[in-house]
């Protein structure tokens, strides 16, 4: 099966899966043998992957023909809070991402810092939970690049992207958590252009995450802070993400 086939396989997969848990969730999570179900699944899900693919496996990447007209954004679009309303009227100048958490040197670093790490340039297909796909052209820092700045503490398991956004009439901000594994993936860049433009703000301004080898959830948008942690469990709800406190896998490869 190609890296394609199998992109479109999982995806179709879990957006079949979502809409049976969306129909039966609120009982079926009150039992104590579907959560274990799903544990394994997710489990079965990773292992599965990680053995069809190599550690350094890329997702397949594509030339400039097939960037995609529009990129369509999706989510929360325009963040209403009164702090990340001012950094984008001011152009996202005095904008800073702190690295915080199991790290030997905490940093904070303006977008030009951010600018000046090692960056990746990828055109990548973003794969939406939802069934929709869309091509584009990302560039940004290598989160490696910025790992290897702050030195990860030996206990450091997961890397957690800290929001500005809400979604729906919730005021929980948005965050995600991936491992230290797909961190140090030359793929996963924390952009700060798309298509050869900044990011714009309904795509994530000013800096989103890639991830390429996984679901669109995956990839916050507009991230303020990024923590090294030992274990989320007692971060928000407690699943690692925000789609994952409401039934989402946390592990969304594909």
């Amino acid at each position: 099966m190609s890296g394609i086939d199998r992109r479109q396989f999982l995806a179709r997969a879990l957006t079949a899966g979502g809409a049976f848990l969306l129909g039966g969730c609120d009982r079926l999570s009150q039992s104590v043998w579907f959560p274990k179900v799903l544990d394994s699944a997710e489990f079965l899900n990773r292992t599965v992957q990680r053995a069809l693919t190599p550690r350094d496996a890329l997702a397949t990447e594509f030339p400039e023909s097939y960037i995609s007209p529009v990129f369509r954004p999706n989510g929360s679009t325009d963040p209403q809070n009164p702090a990340y309303r001012a950094l984008a009227a001011g152009g996202f100048r005095d904008y800073r991402l702190e690295v915080r958490g199991l790290v030997e040197h905490p940093m904070s670093l303006s977008l030009d810092e951010l600018r000046a790490l090692p960056s990746r340039t990828q055109i990548t297909r973003h794969d939406c939970v939802e069934g929709w796909s869309v091509i584009g052209k990302w560039k940004g820092a290598r989160l490696s690049a910025l790992l290897d700045r702050v030195q990860p503490l030996p206990a450091a398991r997961y890397v957690m992207f800290h929001c500005a956004d809400t979604l729906g009439s919730s005021d929980a901000r948005y965050y995600e958590s991936i491992d230290m594994l797909d961190a140090y993936h030359p793929q996963t860049i924390l952009a700060y252009e798309l298509n050869d433009r900044t990011v714009p703000i309904e795509n994530g301004a000013p800096l989103r995450v890639r991830i390429e080898r996984q679901l669109g959830y995956k990839m916050a948008k507009y991230i303020m802070a990024i923590e090294l942690v030992e274990s989320f469990v007692d971060i928000k709800g407690g699943k690692g993400g925000y789609w994952e406190d409401r039934g989402y896998e946390w592990y969304a490869g594909i």
